[in-house]
């Protein structure tokens, strides 16, 4: 691989992550009304928690990205499925699937702002799939896993990441 290659490589994740947190305090400045739904587009992909299978999270413990061929529309943006056992269990019940706050970075709603989730770094627990900013958010978040919930569920509609 060129070094032009490798630092391609090394600006794309920064990149893609400065431009959904853009996006999400624009839609944040604007208020929650001017958002047709709480989950939004990946503004380099343009689907839902940056192409990813919410179900493989669940299922196979880490991140997949999902395949185009596989899709479903819900709550106005595309999801991405590796395999038509994923998508239909998704399609059963999207609201256990689904990233808790819109995929917001959990621990930053803890603190009373908004951040874009990174769905590589993340926690299912008690049945709930949960992004993070940082390794540090996530670690920070877990270490006081009860208030944390209650303190993010707070400040998600405050902050954007949730519809009232």
């Amino acid at each position: 691989m060129s070094e032009f290659t490798l630092n391609l490589t090394r600006l794309w994740l920064p990149a893609k992550q400065f431009a959904m947190a853009a996006v999400f305090f624009a839609l944040s400045a604007c208020g929650a009304s001017a958002r047709p739904d709480f989950y939004l587009a990946d503004p380099v992909t343009a689907y839902a928690i940056g192409g990813y299978d919410p179900v493989a999270f669940f299922v196979d413990g880490y991140p997949r990205l999902g395949d185009r061929r596989i899709e479903l529309s819900w709550r106005g943006v595309r999801w991405l499925f590796v395999n038509e056992g994923n998508k239909a269990a998704f399609e059963r019940d999207p609201e256990v699937y689904a990233p808790q706050y819109g995929g917001c970075g959990a621990y930053a709603l803890v603190e009373g702002y908004a951040t874009a989730g990174n769905p590589a770094i993340f926690a299912v627990v008690d049945s709930r799939l949960y992004f993070f900013h940082t390794p540090v958010n996530r670690y920070l978040f877990l270490t006081s896993l009860e208030t944390s919930v209650e303190a993010a569920a707070a400040n998600a509609i405050k902050t954007g990441c949730l519809l009232p």
